[in-house]
């Protein structure tokens, strides 16, 4: 009786769910007795009975009340097991068990461990994070500070503010992995607790096709990234195939309506992915999402420094300067640079720190010269607020005027190499050096509080310096 209505309801359920997850979460499942309109199923896990009642139990709901009657009522049942290996993510060691032999309690403890399932030992994890990717070596800028907030706030509470999913977005070597990093860093030392895992889309979608297509082992996959208390998935974008999309689409919902903490990064913004599936990317826009900017030519100086001092060497602050203004892509190019300086300095002491550096970023950037001017940037700005060359380089003190005027002084100042504060100034409208000064710091300021003026400045630079 038992066995002919649970295979009504499969046939039922099979028209509703996806084949993949029938197969996974409904197939293992059998029926073991039916009283008094109370159907028993033997599940595999007390994380398998979790699961289904989480993520199934309106369709489970229907389907018996639709085979059995209004009264229809669900009972569970573990099915012991014996010991198998545990699901293994690339880089990480799971201990050999000491007796293959699983003595299972059905019974689950107030606190359970969460990597503890029937028929699975305690896997040690390793969240997989970098010491050195932490806030302390994180320099805060125009161009990430928003990102930063957002991050310190998740860190201090872990699924439980606004800021879930935080979605970091942004350009090659801008600091999308730092700053996740350094999240989860930040998490572990003030949560110890807390199970954290850092892990890479590429890597995530390779150890789902192993538990698929080799290990046969999904149920272990699902139910290892199901029990984090935080999850960091690193370029997203690379995320690709339903199979995977609707592996991370069942994580994700597990972990957001369990508070867990989700943190994604990309190399665009969720509106801007391809090939996602619209129920996952309404997902990746339930949260919070920062982008990363290309640094400005102070944090670029900053950063620099700071490196400096990490690697315990004095580098002249011209040195400093003129790599700031050859290297304005991104962090990871200019740390590059550093890096090749020091190493050369150091074997080739007969040659200047200054004269090292010039060879060194002709290396890197080439001997093609930017083709941006201060021409290009006055024509730029007057183009997006829709000005004349005149008005701009008027004595107008009308405010769109002014700060037309500005931003194509600080732009001049951030992306054209070699170009000295009192030539900008005698090219757009002779002005001094100091003017040219507090214009920059002016920018600055308005950047980090009017979110309407940093666009502005943004676009603009986004029309000189198109990224790829």
């Amino acid at each position: 009786m038992h066995i002919r209505i649970w295979n009504d309801c499969l046939q039922i359920i099979s028209q509703i769910v996806e084949p993949q997850q029938f197969k996974v979460w409904f197939q293992p499942v059998r029926a073991v007795s039916f009283v008094d309109s109370k159907l028993t199923l033997e599940v595999p896990s007390l994380f398998f009975q979790e699961y289904l009642e989480s993520a199934f139990l309106d369709i489970l709901r229907l389907t018996l009340r639709r085979v059995i009657g209004e009264d229809a009522q669900l009972g569970y049942k573990v099915r012991p097991v014996q010991g198998q290996p545990a699901m293994r993510l690339a880089g990480q060691r799971v201990p050999a068990p000491v007796n293959p032999q699983v003595t299972v309690n059905t019974q689950p403890s107030s606190n359970p461990s969460p990597f503890v399932f029937p028929g699975l030992h305690k896997v040690q994890i390793d969240p997989r994070l970098n010491p050195a990717y932490c806030f302390a070596n994180l320099v805060e800028g125009e161009c990430n500070k928003m990102g930063v907030t957002f991050g310190m706030n998740v860190s201090n509470a872990p699924g439980k503010s606004v800021f879930n999913p935080l979605f970091i977005f942004g350009g090659p070597g801008l600091g999308k992995t730092h700053l996740a990093q350094a999240i989860g860093l930040a998490i572990k030392e003030k949560f110890p607790e807390r199970v954290v895992l850092y892990v890479t889309g590429n890597e995530f979608k390779t150890t789902y096709s192993h538990a698929v297509s080799v290990l046969n082992k999904l149920t272990d996959f699902m139910a290892y990234y199901m029990k984090l208390d935080v999850l960091i998935v690193d370029d997203i974008q690379d995320l690709m195939g339903p199979g995977c999309q609707n592996a991370i689409f069942n994580i994700f919902n597990y972990m957001h309506q369990s508070g867990k903490q989700l943190i994604f990064t990309s190399d665009r913004s969720p509106a801007d992915l391809e090939n996602f599936e619209e129920r996952l990317l309404s997902r990746f826009k339930w949260g919070v999402s920062a982008q990363l900017l290309h640094p400005d030519y102070k944090t670029r100086v900053q950063m620099l420094r700071s490196r400096a001092e990490r690697e315990g060497v004095e580098i002249p602050q011209d040195v400093l300067d003129f790599l700031a203004t050859r290297i304005k892509t991104n962090f990871r190019e200019l740390e590059g640079a550093l890096i090749s300086l020091i190493a050369h300095a150091s074997v080739e002491r007969n040659r200047s720190m200054m004269e090292l550096a010039a060879s060194i970023t002709d290396n890197l950037i080439g001997e093609e010269k930017s083709d941006i001017d201060i021409a290009k940037v006055q024509r730029s700005v007057c183009e997006y607020f829709n000005i004349s060359r005149e008005d701009m380089l008027s004595k107008s003190r009308k405010r769109q005027i002014v700060q037309a005027r500005q931003i194509a002084m600080y732009l001049s100042r951030n992306l054209i190499s070699n170009c000295s504060l009192a030539t900008i100034g005698q090219e757009i409208g002779g002005k001094d050096h100091a003017t040219v000064l507090h214009a920059c710091t002016t920018v600055s300021d308005l950047m980090a509080t009017d979110k309407v003026f940093k666009k502005y400045v943004t676009d603009i630079e986004a029309m000189l310096v198109p990224t790829a």
